[in-house]
């Protein structure tokens, strides 16, 4: 993206705050007053060193926290040293950088960000112990790292692009005097992507704005790949059973609901639907699988871990659980259909549940996977939590409005789904619970919100409602706090399961959660260790986790997160909603957390009347994305 004919921009009487002074210099590209190729270009640029080559995108699930460490590089450790850091630290380091990590970070100490988990003063320090007084905090290898590294910690947040003026922002608050230069750089080191999006307004098609947006490659590559991958399906003409062959009419008619009527016909005459609903509607993607199953079809339905794996086998009929798969396990060829000789899955149906969940990276490597003409089902509840990860793969499908979606119209039932369909839609009801599905309990202060959340999980909830404690799961806001998962979990396992946590922190007995892989949480129990590591019973079998990654991997898990619950349930949920958690709430939160209930939800309530608002505000802000843009239909200039 440069243009050699165009001049840099004037400074004459540019805002003297430099994220101010980039803003300005967006609102000249998009109101048409400088092209958005100079935005990017600066005449006679100073020779940079080469830029590593860009990674290839992951593909399949992500890897696992801490699994094989690239050799070490010679030199590395010793040069670690020189710059004060830990020599624990080369393993990452060399993982990170690659086989030339020592060179790469000799000439670039803040390479270093690269590491995950490095913060800025950390990188700072090294590159101050090295390059001693020719240390700048202006240097522009300084703002290439810190431009990367805030994008990477976006990432995590969800966005796999930030719009200049927030990422410029980012930069002036760590200390970076030229935000615009510093993002140039970045752009010509290709450390990041820079793109301009055309936002369509009807009727002024030569005026529309654009929007300058950074990315990293592979969230980049991830959503072009993903909208290459849905127009290709899209496309495609259906392999099986023709639209209007009978079998399709006859199976929506003989559907259990109406909505999974409409599914059913839906699906016949696309190759790719949208669909969604709450944990009713998972009932009509297991009907349609098992209706394109009766036609012939190669039918299967993937859900985000074993829990909505068990679930929907539950709801397949009697012979065919077989087509309940996890998207990990189908990917890594654990479950469901083998691939043919040109590496597609041997599917006719896919239909997707959790979409939700779905990072962008793994939902562009499912779509790879599908042989043309496949029909593909992407079917999801829109007011859970979204992914632990870059993307908001249904939202951005259902915005671009370039694929048939349907609204399952089938309720959740009891007071559990009452009160879950009025949060989704901004109503905080009371709801009538003649067996106590649903209780209120008030907390003064964190203190006592774990206590009486001990006090339901040990007691009461198993005494009144007849839910063993072991099927009781803690929802809280976060890890840390005075009513985090780490306190409540330390009061549960001392009425639970006391013991001196010799393995590690953990106990036999002990309840985990367990991340295998970003994103990914399973429930488990310790049953031991040994010299090979922590031994875990997870819900599809036995897990070993080696020593070296327990710690990361491997937490409590009486008491989770929201985050981690998504795509799970249990049948009594106790909810905990401390005063000092009020900022972290908000509408998706509070969704997700209350939908986890099957059968019982306490809710212990220290929040007051913030919580009626968090229902009432909409949700957070959306994720910054380009999916959306990039499956829209494009407009024709002069159309």
């Amino acid at each position: 993206m440069t243009d050699g004919s165009q001049p840099p921009p004037s400074t004459e009487g540019a805002p003297a705050d430099p994220a101010a002074a980039l803003r300005a210099a967006v609102r000249a590209v998009e109101s048409g007053e400088r092209s958005a190729a100079s935005f990017f270009t600066r005449p006679e640029p100073a020779p940079r060193r080469p830029a590593a080559p860009p990674r290839a995108r992951t593909e399949g699930p992500v890897p696992a926290p801490g699994g094989a460490q690239a050799p070490v590089p010679e030199g590395l450790v010793e040069l670690l040293a020189r710059g004060g850091a830990p020599a624990e630290l080369a393993g990452p380091v060399a993982t990170a950088l690659g086989e030339g990590a020592t060179a790469e970070l000799a000439d670039d100490p803040w390479r270093l960000l690269a590491v995950p988990g490095m913060l800025p003063a950390q990188a700072d320090g090294f590159a101050r112990a090295l390059l001693g007084t020719a240390c700048d905090p202006q240097d522009v290898r300084r703002g290439v790292a810190l431009t990367g590294w805030l994008l990477e910690r976006a990432a995590l947040a969800g966005h796999t692009a930030l719009e200049s003026g927030a990422l410029a922002e980012s930069l002036a608050g760590q200390g970076v005097a030229d935000p615009e230069e510093t993002l140039r750089a970045a752009v010509e080191e290709g450390a990041v992507l820079v793109f301009q999006d055309t936002v369509a307004v009807p009727g002024e098609e030569e005026t529309s704005p654009v929007r300058v947006l950074f990315g990293l490659d592979r969230c980049a590559l991830a959503e072009e790949s993903l909208a290459d991958g849905l127009a290709r399906l899209g496309g495609s003409a259906p392999a099986g059973a023709a639209p209007d062959a009978p079998g399709w009419a006859e199976a929506a008619a003989g559907a259990p609901t109406p909505s999974a009527g409409e599914l059913i016909t839906a699906v016949a005459a696309h190759t790719v639907v949208a669909h969604t609903g709450g944990e009713a509607a998972r009932a009509e993607p297991a009907a349609l699988v098992a209706a394109a199953r009766g036609l012939g079809l190669r039918a299967y339905a993937a859900a985000h871990g074993p829990d909505g794996r068990e679930r929907l086998a539950r709801l397949l009929p009697e012979g065919a659980a077989d087509a309940a798969v996890t998207v990990a396990g189908l990917l890594s060829g654990a479950e469901g259909p083998e691939r043919d000789a040109e590496g597609a899955l041997a599917l006719d149906l896919l239909a997707v549940l959790d979409t939700p969940q779905l990072t962008v990276e793994t939902a562009a490597t499912l779509v790879e996977s599908l042989p043309d003409g496949a029909r593909l089902v992407l079917s999801g509840d829109p007011a859970v939590l979204g992914a632990a990860g870059p993307g908001q793969v249904l939202a951005d499908v259902l915005a671009c409005g370039a694929v048939p979606h349907l609204t399952s119209r089938t309720p959740d039932a009891g007071p559990v789904g009452e009160l879950v369909s009025g949060i989704a839609i901004g109503e905080l009801y009371q709801v009538a619970a003649p067996d106590r599905e649903v209780v209120i309990v008030p907390a003064a202060d964190a203190g006592e919100a774990v206590h009486r959340t001990v006090q339901l999980v040990t007691d009461s909830i198993p005494r009144a409602v007849g839910v063993p404690a072991a099927e009781v799961r803690v929802i809280t806001v976060g890890h840390g706090g005075a009513a985090g998962t780490r306190v409540l979990n330390a009061a549960l396992k001392e009425r639970l399961n006391p013991g001196p946590g010799r393995f590690a922190g953990f106990d036999p007995g002990d309840q985990v959660a367990y991340s295998p892989a970003p994103g990914h949480t399973r429930p488990a129990t310790v049953t031991g260790a040994d010299a090979e590591g922590l031994r875990l019973t997870c819900p599809d079998g036995p897990v070993t986790v080696p020593r070296d990654r327990v710690a990361r991997a491997v937490r409590h898990g009486w008491a989770i997160t929201a985050h981690q619950a998504a795509g799970a349930r249990w049948p009594a949920v106790v909810a905990v909603l401390p005063g000092d958690a009020v900022a972290a709430l908000d509408r998706s939160w509070i969704y997700t957390a209350f939908s986890r209930a099957e059968r019982h939800l306490s809710v212990v309530q220290g929040a007051g009347p913030a919580l009626a608002r968090a229902v009432a505000e909409p949700p957070a802000g959306a994720r910054g994305t380009r999916l959306a843009a990039l499956l829209r239909p494009q407009p024709v200039p002069g159309g």
